[in-house]
């Protein structure tokens, strides 16, 4: 214990270090003892591994860096140019990331031949496979000792959320896998006492487990006339995931469902569905007042009890006869829970009940009301669309990616601005009580602006794909000089002009002429209609001189000219319902079409203004806080809180074939199939396992660009960034969506103007510029482990924090 505690002492004592401990010299391997793809690969011939820290308490890192001998980044300079050479010094290809977590089954070996070697589970990979960090032979085995013992130590932190200075030796002896065999590295065949695995089928969305067995790539089960190919794996785990104590049932009405079926929860630690109890009675109940219950019973206890709310995040999977959700406890908790039913129309009654109530307390309007085709729409939105990877498109990705790596640039900038900052502070929180809030990216020249209570930093986009801090503009405040913060901002007039709008005065805008700095306009728009959202006249509006644009009240849309005397709004291009359509958001093609969406869910499209829709999606229920549109029309970006719906507004048959929606009705019976986007359940557990926060996701924009088509869609819900990519959605593509964890909650998200390889970011008190190629598959160690905020390489040339001196009130 006492040489536990002096290693801490030493070892933790500098909180400014970034690493803990360090091995300086060795080569990283991957091991695939049971593989067909080859036995062991040599992924860095030299190496150094270390412990870091990361900007999270209790979180810490196994890093792997690639070190290059000496002269051969001038070589690569000399041969590709400097920025190959730092592209060439950073990104996983040089560097691998691991969470510090018991589930990496860490452990070390000194072989007879004196051999030191780090070893631990490749959770991306098949069952048996293994990274491992074979030593130089100069390093010394106490080094290797006191590395286990600072690996243990992080775990516990992890685990526990405490000091390791409260761990005995006994607490720790749970993270020394001494009885996990480590095999050689480099061997010169492959062990004869193992035989490779069979090639195995791509693996669902979501894999089926079978009872005593867990889910993952690698096995295939018995195949089953009903079921299909299950791919499964026995896996021993130490300490799996324990269902929590059932709710309360409350007394039930009517019974919209009551079918019997199999039990499996989501592992967090093995990453796979276990089985709970091999028959259940899965029940959906009216308990009043628009409220239904959600009962899963077995024979011996109440597994679960929960209200049937948008957060369960319902996925059905018909293909393989399961119906996947979240499970939350009053503390914030999530659990991600699947039942399995025996055939297909046991698990349509099921999914009809379900779908019914939540429905039902969603539009608080009886499900027999709905039309039959909109009862089809919502039944299909929530049905698991992904498919499994064709043959030959994981190659034909690799190949994208690699075309992204010779293109894009690796580094990643991260700004920040306040007024009060002097030059030897590098602390990124500001200290002013605000927060950034809002983001606007310009079309017409290189700048983004991000609001932060009444101040608006502007920052330049450069050549090689960094933000630079331009200047601030420290003081948004009306014409009369009254300081507001704005609520809505739209960049407009080529980008010269920004529209504003001050909460406190719902019924007009204001202009902030941004050559200048300063709000110049109050633009009344009319007495009696507010403006609750708008939007430009066309996609691209803001690239010309365009002086109108779009303006939504709760039930009315209507035209804003700024160049009339007096009240702004142009009453002949007016459109009022009587109805309380509640209206939320907006958005435009090329053409001037124009997409709107309410917070019932429902969404209409007009090819111009003063007229009904042509074309009326109905509601799944949820509101809709974000709009977006592909330029040409053909795709309708929806966000709720917790999915996006990717509509095709193109008519496939009919009279109208080859017609958008804008522009023709789409017939009663041929309503558009949406595409639901969603954080599968295990994810979404995941997710608030580590962050405790519930899906909330930002407004959903395409990439957009007057000669780029969409090919990604970018969203964040908490520290997260997710895109999807458009070709893997509308492919049925599995893993169609990528992720980055940052710190700190993402406030708001967009894609540089006229590509999708650049992200813009903006964080409470930071503004980043990220490559896309930098967001991960979702994995238990992406979803776990943040990104260090102002994360830079090439911060030896460049400053990552303001000054004093870089700040400008305005004029600018």
């Amino acid at each position: 214990m006492f040489m536990i505690k002096n290693v801490s002492k030493f070892l933790f004592g500098d909180s400014s270090k970034e690493s803990i401990i360090e091995v300086p010299q060795g080569q990283l391997y991957l091991v695939r003892p049971l593989s067909v793809k080859g036995y062991s690969e040599l992924i860095f011939k030299d190496a150094a591994a270390s412990i870091r820290r990361t900007g999270q308490e209790f979180q810490y890192q196994l890093v792997i860096q690639r070190a290059y001998e000496e002269g051969e980044e001038e070589l690569i300079a000399d041969e590709e140019g400097e920025d190959a050479a730092l592209e060439g010094l950073s990104g996983d290809k040089d560097e691998k990331t691991f969470l510090l977590d018991e589930s990496l089954q860490f452990r070390t070996d000194i072989r007879q031949t004196g051999e030191k070697v780090f070893a631990w589970r490749d959770l991306s990979g098949d069952q048996g496979d293994l990274w491992e960090f074979v030593c130089d032979r100069s390093v010394q085995a106490g080094t290797v000792s006191t590395f286990e013992i600072v690996a243990a130590q992080c775990q516990y932190e992890r685990k526990y959320r405490k000091s390791r200075d409260t761990a005995t030796e006994d607490d720790l002896k749970q993270f020394y896998f001494v009885d996990e065999p480590v095999p050689d590295a480099s061997p010169v065949s492959s062990p004869t006492t193992k035989s490779p695995a069979m090639p195995t089928l791509p693996e669902p969305k979501q894999a089926l487990p079978t009872p005593k067995k867990s889910i993952s790539k690698g096995e295939i089960a018995n195949k089953s006339s009903k079921r299909g190919n299950v791919p499964v794996k026995e896996e021993k785990e130490d300490k799996p995931t324990i269902a929590p104590p059932a709710a309360v049932r409350p007394e039930g009405r009517e019974i919209l469902a009551d079918e019997a079926a199999e039990l499996h929860l989501f592992d967090f630690q093995s990453g796979t569905f276990l089985l709970q109890d091999p028959a259940v009675k899965a029940t959906v109940s009216e308990t009043g007042n628009w409220e239904y219950w959600l009962q899963v019973t077995g024979e011996e206890r109440d597994w679960l009890g929960q209200p049937v709310v948008p957060e369960i995040n319902p996925v059905f999977n018909f293909e393989y006869l399961s119906f996947i959700f979240n499970h939350y406890l009053e503390d914030g908790s999530a659990f991600s829970w699947l039942l399995r039913f025996k055939d297909t129309e046991t698990l349509e009654r099921f999914n009809e009940g379900l779908m019914q109530g939540l429905w039902e307390h969603l539009n608080q309007t009886k499900w027999l009301k709905a039309k039959d085709n909109d009862r089809e729409y919502v039944l299909e939105a929530f049905q698991d669309l992904t498919m499994e990877d064709q043959e030959g498109e994981e190659h034909e990705e690799d190949e994208e990616e690699e075309e992204e790596e010779e293109d894009e640039d690796d580094g990643q900038r991260s700004e920040h601005y306040d007024s009060d900052e002097s030059e030897d502070d590098v602390n990124t929180r500001e200290e002013d009580g605000d927060a950034n809030s809002q983001l606007a990216v310009g079309y017409k020249h290189d700048r983004s602006f991000v609001v932060r209570g009444s101040k608006i930093g502007v920052f330049k986009h450069t050549p090689d794909n960094h933000l630079e801090f331009s200047t601030n503009i420290s003081k948004v405040q009306t014409p009369k000089g009254k300081l507001f913060s704005p609520t809505k901002v739209m960049l407009h007039g080529e980008d010269t002009n920004m529209i504003l709008q001050n909460a406190d005065n719902p019924n007009s805008l204001y202009r902030m002429d941004l050559e200048y700095g300063k709000v110049v306009d109050e633009w009344k728009v009319h007495n009696d209609i507010p403006v609750n959202v708008i939007a430009p006249e066309s996609k691209f509006a803001q690239m010309t001189g365009e002086q109108t644009f779009l303006g939504l009240s709760r039930n009315a849309l209507y035209r804003i000219d700024p160049r009339l005397a007096g009240d702004k709004l142009v009453d002949s291009e007016l459109k009022q319902y009587v109805s309380k359509n509640d209206f939320s958001a907006a958005a435009t093609t090329d053409k001037g079409y124009i997409a709107v969406a309410s917070n019932k869910g429902d969404i209409r499209m007009f090819d111009r203004l003063g007229i009904n829709a042509k074309t009326h999606i109905p509601a799944l229920g949820d509101p809709i806080i974000g709009l977006d549109v592909s330029a040409d029309g053909r795709w309708v970006l929806a966000t709720t809180r917790t999915y996006l719906l990717l509509i095709d507004a193109l008519q496939q048959s009919g009279k109208n074939e080859g017609k958008l929606g804008f522009e023709k009705a789409f017939a009663k019976d041929s309503k558009p199939q949406p595409r639901r986007l969603a954080l599968t359940p295990a994810h979404v557990a995941q997710f608030q396992h580590e962050t405790k926060a519930p899906i909330s996701f930002t407004p959903a924009r395409f990439n957009t660009g007057v000669d780029s088509s969409e090919t990604t869609i970018i969203t964040a819900t908490g520290p997260f960034i997710v895109t999807w990519s458009m070709k893997k959605v509308l492919a049925k593509r599995k893993d169609p969506y990528s992720i980055k964890r940052y710190s700190e909650e993402v406030k708001a998200d967009n894609f540089k103007f006229g590509s999708d390889k650049n992200l813009i970011v903006a964080l409470p008190n930071e503004v980043n510029m990220v490559a896309k190629r930098q967001l991960q598959k979702p994995t238990r160690e992406s979803i776990a482990t943040p990104s260090r905020i102002g994360d830079n390489r090439r911060s030896n040339t460049r400053k990552s924090y303001l000054g004093r001196n870089d700040i400008v009130n305005s004029p600018y």
